[in-house]
């Protein structure tokens, strides 16, 4: 199943994408020579990864593809207040392990993303539309073979300081979270969550 997973392509991504406007780069600008993986087998096979194999580097195709994903997320009036930060400096990131509460894994893994939103374009729903293109990133995460874990900064303003000061934030831009991404160490499976007393048709 790893290697499967790991050699599963990114033709869906690629329509995402292109479904969104991302950009000008056409379908055959971003193909990396996988085959497909479903849609829905990367929603149920996601997990939170939190151990990684620290010596091995994401590679830069694929860092691209994660927040060419997070960007094809969809936002209130189309607003996109999004900002996103690659992280893979080693002193700041082993730093960050130790005042996170919920990113100790950091020390582990080569890179990070942190999702951050711009209050002066969307000062009421920049949260929200971050946590759509959070999510696209764990998704595409799975799809390319990767583990990846969301954890809080935002609303915590300890927690936001600490990072908005470790990554030189402008005021208006607030960090939502940290994703601490590699490749995974070890076998891990994906919860199943499915509860039908959750699901309601037309009332409670």
């Amino acid at each position: 199943m790893k290697k499967k997973i790991e050699t599963m392509g990114l033709a869906l991504l690629a329509a995402v994408l292109m479904s969104c406007n991302v950009g000008t780069n056409t379908t055959e600008e971003v193909k990396t020579g996988y085959t497909d993986m479903e849609a829905l087998e990367a929603i149920f096979s996601r997990k939170s990864v939190r151990q990684y194999v620290a010596d091995k580097p994401v590679e830069q195709e694929k860092i691209d593809l994660l927040v060419r994903a997070g960007m094809a997320a969809p936002s209130a009036m189309d607003r996109r207040p999004w900002e996103i930060v690659v992280f893979s400096d080693r002193e700041a990131m082993d730093q960050l392990s130790e005042s996170l509460p919920y990113a100790k894994m950091l020390k582990q893994a080569p890179m990070a993303i942190i999702v951050c939103g711009d209050r002066e374009k969307s000062e009421h729903n920049w949260y929200i539309d971050c946590s759509a293109v959070t999510q696209n990133i764990l998704l595409a995460a799975e799809a390319l073979g990767l583990g990846a874990v969301w954890t809080g900064v935002y609303p915590g303003q300890e927690r936001v300081d600490l990072v908005s000061a470790a990554l030189g934030l402008p005021e208006n831009i607030i960090p939502l979270n940290v994703i601490p991404i590699g490749y995974p160490d070890g076998e891990q499976q994906a919860k199943d969550k499915w509860d039908e007393s959750k699901v309601h048709y037309n009332k409670w």
